[in-house]
């Protein structure tokens, strides 16, 4: 089989669990190879069981994207085993936002947001660049809602989700018009059931309410948006910022 009837092939860091994960299940049903990066090692293991039907279609590379050896060997080793590269998602990230008051917040732990939710970005897009340029392939980045809006004592969080929309669009004049670069605000997603191991959920019709499309998102909400943003679909799209978080960020909420 050639290279040009091979299915395509999809990097998702942190694509073993949360967001990720449903990223990765909706890429593999839609027929995509993907070579999923994560440093969780136990989620990983657990993909051949979450994902039996695909296992001859995805491989797992531990790697933490702060390092860029890591970075580099993961990339390799997609090219290696799959022969090519059509996308690249950056999703890993720390995903706990409140890091404390910022007169307390230790220099070394604001370094350790930044590098995982935005030099890992960084390092993944450097590292595949030259292979997404001849598959004329696109880069889909994960940011947050609270990259436009916080809530006190989420500082390094913040700046990282923020550093992510700015790279999106630097990244998207750089590499155009051979690679579209785009990037995803998720707001609030229910990811329980692809934490490993599954967590129960314990959402409340309050919870669901503050959204005006009347429920909290699935990671399938951010899969679907991936997917569009990878295909032919979206030919004219780049350099976006595109919020998915059922209109809560729209929503005027007055205090009585």
């Amino acid at each position: 089989m050639s290279q040009a009837t091979q299915p395509p092939v999809a990097l998702v860091t942190g694509g073993a669990q949360g967001i990720g994960l449903g990223i990765t299940q909706l890429l593999l049903n839609q027929g995509w190879r993907v070579a999923i990066a994560d440093m969780n090692t136990a989620a990983g293991a657990a993909l051949q069981d979450t994902l039996p039907q695909f296992h001859e279609s995805f491989i797992f590379l531990p790697c933490n994207v702060c390092q860029e050896r890591e970075v580099e060997r993961s990339v390799a080793a997609t090219l290696d085993y799959f022969g090519r590269l059509d996308g690249l998602i950056n999703n890993a990230g720390i995903a706990h936002p409140y890091s404390g008051p910022v007169e307390d917040l230790a220099l070394s732990d604001w370094n350790h947001w930044i590098c995982t939710n935005l030099t890992g970005y960084f390092l993944m897009a450097k590292h595949t660049i030259r292979h997404l340029r001849a598959a004329q392939g696109a880069i889909v980045n994960i940011s947050s809602v609270r990259a436009l809006q916080s809530e006190p004592d989420s500082e390094a969080y913040a700046a990282s989700k923020g550093g992510v929309v700015g790279l999106t669009h630097a990244l998207a004049m750089s590499l155009g018009p051979a690679v579209r670069v785009n990037c995803i605000s998720p707001g609030w997603i229910d990811v329980s059931a692809l934490k490993h191991p599954p967590k129960e959920s314990h959402l409340s019709p309050v919870d669901h309410a503050q959204h005006p499309v009347g429920r909290v998102g699935q990671a399938q909400d951010i899969a679907e948006m991936v997917y569009f943003l990878l295909s032919d679909k979206a030919g004219f799209i780049t350099g976006q910022n595109i919020v998915v978080d059922g209109g809560m960020g729209r929503k005027m909420i007055y205090e009585e």
